[in-house]
C-alpha cells in the first residue's frame, strides 16, 4: 500500500504531511505526483474532493526545494474563484509551514488595504501566487508580476474557468509567462474547449483521469418528482427533527430563491444561514467559516460554493433546483462524501427540469432512484421512466395503466 514517504519529499515537507493528519494518498495524488515530479505538462481529469490540491501543491514545493532557490515567483496557481483561491493557500500555508517558502492568495473584491498588500507582496517577489484571472490581470498590466523566475503554472477548475468566460484572460496569462515552464491543467471534466487550450499552452502533456464526471462512490443519490409548491413541505419534512445531520448544504438556482429559502427554514427553527453574491467577501468568510465548525445546521447556498469549498463532512446535499448545466450536478453533489467518507445527495425535479435531469444522468452513466413522495405531500408530477433515463413526457389525466404502459413502449 502506497504512502506519502513513498514520493521521496524533502524531510520539512513529509513533517508538514504528517503534522497535517495525511496518511495515506488518494488515487490522483498516486497517479499525479509521480508525473508532476518528473517535470512533465500534465492534464488531470479529477472531480471535487479527490485530493487534487495536495497533487500539485507537493511536488511544487518539493522542485522549489531541490533548487535551493527561493527568490521571486516560482508557482502560479489561476483558480476561477476567490474562494477557492483562499481555500489553496490555506493549504499552502499548511503544507509549507516548516519551509522558506512565501504564498498569497489573489483576488478581487476585497478593500484597498487587500489590494495594497498583494502588489506588495507580489512585487516582493512572492514564492507561490494562487490568484483569479481577474486580478491577475490587473496586476501584469500594473507590471507588479515578475515572472522570469516562475518553475510551474497550474490551471485549477481549468473547465469551470472556461465556463466563466475566461479564455481570453488565460492566453493574456500565459503571454506573459516564460514559455520554458512546467504547465498543469487540472478539471472536473474534459470537454473539446479544455483539449484545445491545452494544445496551445502545453508541451506533450501526459494524461491522467480519476473518475470522469462520476459522483463519488460514497455518494447515496436519489430524486424526488415534486410540483413546485411541493419543495418547501418536502424539505421541512427531510429536515425536521433529524439532529443526526449535523452538515446539511442546500443549493439553489436563484440568490432570490436562496434567500427565502433560508428565511422560510429560520422560521421553522432550523439552524440555517444563507451565502450567494449579494454578501460581501468578509461575510462570505465568516458563514463558510462557522459551517465548516458546526456553528449551524443548514447552509442554502447558489453555486458560488459548487465548487473549490473546502468543506469535510457533509451528510446531506439537497438540490431543491435541478442544475441547468450536467456538470454542476457533479460539483454540487461532490460536496458530500469526501475523502472517502459516505454521504446523501437528494435533488428535486419538478416538470420543467426533467430534460436537464434526463442530461445529468447521462452524464454520470446511471439513473438516479426515484424516491415515491409522503403520502401527506400529495403526488408529484408522473412521468414516464425507461430502464436508463427519463422520456420527458408527463401522463395526460385520465389516461389507463395500459395506455401508460403502450405510451412505454412506443418510446
Amino acid at each position: 500500500m502506497i504512502n506519502f514517504n513513498d514520493f521521496n519529499f524533502h524531510p520539512s515537507i513529509q513533517e508538514s504531511i504528517d503534522a497535517m493528519g495525511f496518511t495515506k494518498p488518494t488515487p490522483v495524488q498516486i497517479k499525479t505526483i509521480p508525473v508532476i515530479s518528473e517535470n512533465k505538462d500534465l492534464i488531470a481529469c479529477a472531480q471535487t474532493g479527490t485530493g487534487k490540491t495536495a497533487a500539485f501543491l507537493l511536488p511544487a514545493l518539493q522542485k522549489i526545494l531541490v533548487n535551493g532557490d527561493f527568490n521571486g515567483t516560482k508557482l502560479l496557481v489561476v483558480v476561477p474563484t476567490r474562494e477557492l483561491a483562499i481555500q489553496i493557500d490555506q493549504h499552502m500555508q499548511g503544507f509549507s509551514y516548516f519551509l522558506p517558502v512565501s504564498s498569497i492568495a489573489v483576488y478581487g473584491g476585497g478593500d484597498g488595504e487587500t489590494w495594497d498588500q498583494q502588489k506588495t507582496a507580489i512585487a516582493a517577489g512572492v514564492n507561490v501566487i494562487i490568484a483569479t484571472p481577474g486580478r491577475l490581470i490587473s496586476l501584469i498590466s500594473l507590471n507588479y508580476l515578475k515572472s522570469e523566475t516562475l518553475q510551474t503554472l497550474v490551471l485549477d477548475e481549468a473547465d469551470r474557468m472556461l465556463d466563466m468566460g475566461f479564455y481570453d484572460d488565460i492566453i493574456k496569462i500565459i503571454g506573459a509567462l516564460p514559455k520554458e515552464r512546467q504547465t498543469l491543467m487540472f478539471s472536473a471534466t474534459m470537454p473539446p474547449k479544455i483539449r484545445l487550450l491545452a494544445r496551445k499552452i502545453m508541451n506533450s502533456p501526459e494524461e491522467v483521469n480519476i473518475s470522469i464526471a462520476k459522483p463519488a462512490e460514497g455518494v447515496l443519490q436519489g430524486a424526488y418528482l415534486v410540483h413546485d409548491d411541493q419543495k418547501s413541505p418536502l424539505i421541512m419534512d427531510l429536515l425536521h427533527d433529524k439532529p443526526e445531520l449535523k452538515s446539511i448544504l442546500i443549493f439553489s438556482a436563484t440568490k432570490k430563491n436562496v434567500k427565502s429559502l433560508n428565511k422560510q427554514l429560520k422560521s421553522d427553527g432550523l439552524s440555517c444561514a444563507a451565502i450567494h453574491s449579494d454578501l460581501e467577501q468578509p461575510e462570505r468568510l465568516t458563514v463558510l467559516s462557522d459551517f465548516k465548525n458546526k456553528k449551524f445546521q443548514v447552509l442554502v447556498a447558489t453555486d458560488i460554493v459548487s465548487r473549490g469549498i473546502d468543506i469535510d463532512n457533509i451528510d446531506l446535499v439537497i438540490n431543491y433546483d435541478v442544475p441547468s448545466d450536467a456538470e454542476d450536478y457533479v460539483h454540487r453533489v461532490g460536496r458530500t462524501a469526501r475523502a472517502e467518507s459516505t454521504g446523501v445527495a437528494l435533488t428535486f425535479i419538478n416538470s420543467k427540469e426533467v430534460r436537464s435531469f434526463q442530461n445529468i444522468e447521462q452524464l454520470i452513466g446511471s439513473e438516479v432512484h426515484k424516491i415515491p413522495l409522503p403520502r401527506h405531500i400529495g403526488e408529484g408530477p408522473q412521468y414516464v421512466i425507461s430502464k436508463s433515463r427519463y422520456e420527458g413526457k408527463p401522463f395526460r389525466k385520465g389516461r389507463s395503466k395500459d395506455s401508460r404502459r403502450q405510451g412505454k413502449k412506443r418510446n
